[in-house]
């Protein structure tokens, strides 16, 4: 990704300068932070109001909720085998010119999954902005017997722009150079998350969902050749006693378009 101006990827306040000056202080040659800007991409983090940095929270605007029931259009139901809803994103309330995927500018996409291993189904629905929409009972009917679906804790969530960096960016040329010399690899981990820390305005929260970007898995990424990342929702983001990375990726054109049918989702554990 190039830099656009004087800002990195053009989506967020850290600029060149201020990469250059961490360099500095970390002792980080230039070509290395170039390297680095070069494997950026912009997110959103969706966290609680009490992780928003204070600097941003004033004018932050809620932007989506984990769990709850869903609110559906009339003759729409939950999914076929009932996975509880884990996600419901406003698009209209997240901030515009952040993301580098294109995802409508309004309505709603919310996410049914099982976050419980092992993964059973997930489905993403996409609730057209200004649809008649009802919410719909956590019980239904099988064979005479009243079933439960299972129900999240909702949890309200802001959205904070921040930077991504790719896991294999120190696998290139002037950076390895400098690691395979005298390079201070420690410092050079400092040095990136300073820069992540700085782009998100405060310390990045260690559990969170994730909207875009580079995926940060536990195992082998998904977000590989074209497919790139829809969202990311750590284990605890969803419940406190869940212990899964759960991420949702699909190609450009899927977001572009508007169509969340083909998505795949994994899981991670």
């Amino acid at each position: 990704m190039s830099v656009a101006h004087d800002t990195v990827a053009g989506m967020t306040s850290i600029n060149e300068r201020f990469v250059h000056e961490t360099t500095a202080e970390y002792g980080v040659p230039g070509p290395v932070a170039q390297e680095f800007m070069a494997r950026l991409r912009p997110c959103l983090y969706l966290a609680p109001h009490n992780e928003v940095p204070p600097s941003r929270r004033e004018d932050v605007r809620s932007a989506a909720r984990t769990g709850g029931l869903p609110a559906l259009p009339d003759g729409v139901d939950w999914p076929e085998r009932r996975a509880p809803l884990v996600l419901s994103v406003d698009c209209a309330a997240l901030p515009r010119d952040i993301l580098d995927i294109e995802l409508p500018a309004d309505g709603h996409p919310l996410i049914f999954a099982e976050i419980e291993y092992p993964p059973e189904s997930s489905v993403v629905l996409h609730i057209p902005a200004g649809a008649r929409i009802a919410e719909r009972a956590a019980t239904y009917e099988l064979n005479g017997e009243t079933m439960q679906i299972r129900v999240y804790e909702p949890r309200t969530l802001y959205p904070v722009p921040g930077l991504t960096l790719d896991s294999d960016w120190q696998g290139g040329p002037q950076t390895r150079a400098f690691l395979d010399g005298d390079g201070d690899e420690e410092a050079l981990d400092r040095f990136e998350e300073a820069v992540l820390d700085a782009a998100f305005g405060g310390h990045r929260p260690g559990v969170c969902v994730q909207i875009g970007g580079v995926s940060n898995p536990w195992d082998m990424a998904p977000d590989e050749g074209d497919l790139v990342l829809f969202a990311e929702m750590a284990r605890q983001a969803i419940d406190y006693n869940v212990f899964t990375m759960n991420l949702i990726v699909g190609t450009r054109e899927n977001f572009a378009a508007g169509e969340y049918v083909g998505l795949r989702y994994e899981q991670q554990c």
